[in-house]
């Protein structure tokens, strides 16, 4: 039995707790710390998970989840007094290195830095998951069934996650803006709200579904429902005279720029 502490239950906390239970592991198991009474109440009454400070949590976890904003790192990290021998810190905080872990905690601490998206609160993340110094195969692979349980997971280097930060991390934000501008332009062309939101969403789901089961290229997809001289060749036209491509390179650039600032405000 592997005793997992999670500091931080926001949504990201919460849908970790939520699917590590939903994959079979005790409430006894785990573990979790929230600032505020609230919240921490309402985890405890939703899952029946025990509350606990952060140096309790730290003192008694083999695994030790920080799910923390980044720009609050350092206060949760005050208040780790410190953590049993061969614990694993595993990071979900977008931008922080495993290096400010490793200085932060004893020598030889492993720690595996992971890019999650907030898809996991229905089970469908895509976490990237990078080694630490000290991060074992083993760890890896302990890591890597942790967020198993609330999605897909793929492993790549340290120095690609700022990139993975940007593009999955951030990606269901540019899907929704994507989804939402839809749905208003169907209620521009009269269709009632309610109808032009389940015309969208569903098209949407079932799009991803395509890409992800037919495994085919997303060019081979688009051109086959873009027949021509058609209403889809004249959207798609529409679009790229908008600059909607250039449009996404410029979004996916700047969000890789700034967790690339935010990992260096850390930095000594």
């Amino acid at each position: 039995m592997t005793r997992i502490a999670v500091l931080g239950a926001g949504m990201i906390g919460e849908a970790l707790l939520a699917g590590l239970l939903r994959s079979g592991h005790d409430p006894s198991e785990l573990m979790f710390t929230e600032r505020y009474p609230e919240r921490r109440a309402e985890v405890e009454a939703k899952y029946g998970i025990p509350a606990v400070d952060p140096a309790v949590a730290s003192a008694r976890a083999e695994v030790l989840v920080i799910a923390v904003k980044p720009q609050d790192i350092e206060q949760i990290l005050d208040e780790v007094s410190g953590i049993g021998p061969g614990t694993l810190v595993v990071s979900l905080c977008a931008g922080l290195p495993t290096s400010l872990f490793e200085r932060w905690f004893p020598a030889g601490t492993p720690v595996v830095r992971v890019m999650p998206n907030t898809p996991m609160v229905v089970g469908e993340a895509m976490s990237a998951l990078s080694p630490g110094a000290h991060a074992r195969e083993d760890h890896m692979d302990l890591a890597a069934q942790l967020m198993g349980s609330v999605g897909r997971v793929v492993r790549v280097p340290e120095h690609q996650q700022d990139a993975v930060t940007a593009l999955s991390g951030s990606g269901p934000a540019y899907f929704f803006l994507v989804v939402e501008a839809m749905i208003d332009a169907g209620v521009l062309l009269g269709l009632p709200r309610q109808v032009a939101a389940e015309l969208v969403v569903q098209s949407a789901v079932g799009a991803a579904t395509m890409l992800r089961d037919t495994e085919e290229h997303p060019v081979l997809l688009r051109e086959g429902v873009t027949s021509p001289g058609g209403t889809t060749s004249a959207g798609v036209r529409a679009l790229e005279d908008h600059g909607v491509r250039s449009a996404f390179f410029a979004a996916v650039e700047s969000a890789h720029d700034r967790s690339v600032q935010l990992g260096s405000i850390h930095e000594k």
